[in-house]
């Protein structure tokens, strides 16, 4: 391009590339150049032909008749200039043959860049689930692979380790933290009888689990075949663009060749035929879905980046103007999907501060979720950790240990009765249960000092956005696999006055196709893995990571 039209612009070009001062070397530098792009947009002439001679012209066939028939008049032009005849200097086109095959290009491996972010998406759906289990044969343990655990076997998980294969507790107790699955920001306490899913994490317990859904039949399995039917499904908008091609590229090739022979009938030169031949061809190719497209994704991608918005299909940008339903996840999406400390019940001489820097310093040992929400709370407010002795975890109660020689227990309700301490402070842990709080009590030397509500809490934005979608007549909704009380308090928070609870992840996917066949342009927008059929199956899809921003 820069050769052949830098000096229209008065660019510096060297002189032997110069078309006024060296036409021949000009015309050859170009030729050769051009060759090089057909070489490089082989795949796309080849599929243009190849469709042309089956009868089923598309978009490729255009451009393959467009760019060979501009090449070959440019050769002929190059033949008529080496034999001395100059005067086709300017009416040479391989800079439009290079320069379509380039655009087109450009917007295919755009469009590549999205579908390999869609294949890693489903590489670490796949991924979930652990590389090798310990199971029990003839009271033996035994590692083995994720492929030889078979229907029946029963699988041993500890504290600390994922769950192999969806199946049913048959031994044990445990925290497991499911919110891949559920959204559920909390641990799960399952016991004897309960169904556990592969690539849930075991917090605290050792559980011996049976068997039973394994290979395609697990649940992330279901995931990854609905995240993949989803993607693979073509937009109706794709549709039609076929529908359109299969009409337009035909047309624009008979009125090319009528336009030609019309030229010759009326006794123009076989050149201005031939110019007005190619020229039909070559406007008419898809410049607007090559070039102009290809590079509006980029401009706009570009802004939604500089807003923290990454944009996967170019399709949805034009979507998002039409969507009037907006389906929220709740843990991690319009939650911080974190616990934090929610209010706390001082019941001693010592400051919150304090209060939180004892329990801290115990659930640092731990790895209770619930204990995060003390650790972090300290390592924000830089907060430092004391020195812990004689830590014992104790199972589904919480922890104890001593600090400076003083002894100091954290954990629920059922903790408090083993150890026979005093509970006066009903009334308020009722409160706390009521607004979806996890309940932890501290106690020192036998007496209850605090009693402190954990809980995942809404975003800072969150409620001026759902106002903002309502102003703009766009109806909310909450999909969540949460339980309704919990739902309902947020919801109710929020002002989103539709709420859809205690939903798993393919009962999501199937909430929103419900909601699309009603006709609604639906937006969904989650954070997690069990969000991801509901993301696919949306007219758009977000989701979101650690930090929500709102403009």
């Amino acid at each position: 391009m820069y050769i052949s039209m830098g000096h229209m612009i008065n660019l510096p070009t060297l002189d032997i590339i110069n078309p006024h001062i060296n036409p021949i070397t000009y015309t050859i530098t170009l030729f050769v150049l051009t060759i090089l792009f057909l070489i490089y947009g082989f795949d796309i002439l080849k599929n243009g032909y190849k469709n042309l001679i089956h009868k089923v012209p598309n978009m490729d066939t255009l451009v393959a008749i467009g760019v060979v028939s501009s090449f070959l008049y440019s050769i002929y032009g190059m033949v008529l200039i080496i034999k001395g005849n100059t005067e086709h200097i300017m009416n040479l086109y391989f800079e439009s043959s290079a320069i379509v095959i380039y655009f087109i290009k450009l917007g295919r491996y755009l469009d590549r860049i999205s579908k390999d972010k869609t294949k890693e998406a489903i590489q670490k759906l796949a991924q979930i689930t652990p590389n090798e289990a310990v199971i029990e044969r003839d009271g033996k343990e035994i590692k083995v692979t994720l492929d030889e655990i078979k229907k029946g076997d029963i699988v041993i998980a500890k504290p600390g380790e994922k769950i192999a294969v969806d199946g049913e507790i048959i031994e044990g107790f445990a925290h497991l933290d499911e919110a891949f699955i559920t959204g559920e920001s909390k641990p799960i306490e399952k016991t004897i009888g309960a169904k556990v899913i592969a690539g849930s994490l075991n917090y605290d317990g050792f559980i011996k689990y049976k068997a039973e859904r394994i290979g395609r039949e697990s649940t992330v399995s279901e995931i990854v075949r609905l995240v993949i039917e989803a993607s693979n499904t073509k937009a109706p908008i794709a549709k039609i663009a076929d529908k359109i091609s299969g009409v337009f590229v035909p047309t624009v090739i008979v009125i090319a060749i009528v336009t030609f022979l019309i030229y010759l009938i009326l006794g123009a030169e076989f050149s201005s035929a031939i110019i007005t031949f190619v020229t039909i061809l070559v406007v008419a190719c898809p410049c607007s879905l090559g070039l102009a497209t290809p590079l509006a994704i980029v401009v706009s991608e570009g802004l939604c980046a500089n807003n923290g918005i990454l944009v996967k299909k170019s399709e949805i940008l034009e979507i998002a103007s039409k969507v009037n339903t907006v389906v929220f996840d709740k843990t991690g999406t319009l939650t911080y999907g974190r616990l934090k400390i929610s209010k706390i019940y001082n019941y001693s001489n010592l400051s919150d501060k304090e209060i939180i820097q004892l329990i801290g310093s115990i659930e640092a040992k731990s790895t209770h979720p619930i204990g995060k929400a003390f650790t972090n709370y300290m390592e924000t407010n830089s907060i430092e950790s004391l020195q812990v002795d004689k830590f014992e975890n104790i199972a589904g109660l919480g922890i104890i240990g001593e600090i400076n020689d003083q002894n100091i227990i954290v954990g629920n309700s059922k903790i408090v009765s083993k150890y026979n301490v005093n509970n006066t402070h009903l009334e308020d842990e009722n409160e706390l249960a009521k607004a979806g709080n996890s309940i932890v009590y501290a106690i020192k030397n036998s007496e209850i000092i605090a009693l402190i509500g954990v809980n995942d809490i809404i975003r800072e934005n969150a409620k001026q956005l759902i106002i903002d979608f309502h102003a703009k007549n766009i109806q909310t909704i909450m999909l969540t696999g949460d339980n309704l009380e919990t739902a309902e308090k947020i919801g109710k928070e929020l002002g989103i006055a539709k709420v859809i609870s205690n939903v798993v992840p393919f009962q999501k996917a199937e909430t929103i196709k419900q909601l699309k066949s009603e006709g609604k342009c639906v937006l969904m927008c989650g954070d997690g893995i069990n969000d991801s059929p509901a993301l696919a199956n949306a007219d758009i899809g977000v989701s979101i990571k650690e930090r929500m921003r709102y403009r």
